[in-house]
């Protein structure tokens, strides 16, 4: 039997794992890549804690139950500190957002596994995505009132409108 360690630098390569090809459809191919087997994985992860944690309306909580409802509590109270009255509506997004990237970067932390979140692709998805949403939900709120949110209280106006002569 032969064992060799690869370098610790293969973490961050995206290969195939395993795939089907059906050129009879066209260009039609399912890759699994290692990529996709991580974020599986930390779904799965995700959501068996998230089960380990259902108190099933015992009366006294396990460990677990009182885990997830501090870390709940949590992320609720910073969302609404932030966010507002209107917090509700997106908490769910955030909430999942932070226990994907917790147990993605918790995983990487085991040598030679895939870092997930190390990943650009994921990166400047997940960025990408929030940043439009963001945007146009902002924009949606406030219309055009939004872009004054980037110049500071008290900024004289003429130094807003004021042209660049560069």
């Amino acid at each position: 039997m032969l064992f060799y360690i690869n370098s610790p630098l293969s973490q961050f390569e995206v290969t195939n794992l395993f795939g089907i090809f059906a050129p009879i459809i066209g260009q039609f191919n399912i890759i699994l890549t290692n990529l996709a087997l991580y974020t599986f994985l930390i779904i799965i992860i995700v959501i068996g804690l998230h089960y380990l944690g259902n108190n099933e309306s015992k009366l006294i909580p396990n460990n677990w139950a009182i885990s997830l409802e501090t870390s709940y509590a949590s992320i609720c109270n910073m969302v609404r500190e932030q966010i507002g009255s209107h917090s509700e509506k997106y908490f769910p997004f955030i909430y999942s957002l932070f226990f994907f990237i917790l147990i993605g970067n918790l995983i990487s932390n085991v040598p030679y596994s895939f870092a997930v979140t190390a990943s650009g692709i994921v990166s400047l998805g997940l960025s990408l995505t929030i940043f439009i949403g963001v945007t146009i939900l902002a924009l949606k709120i406030h219309g055009i009132k939004f872009f004054s949110f980037f110049i500071p209280a008290g900024t004289p106006l003429i130094l807003v409108r004021a042209p660049y002569d560069g």
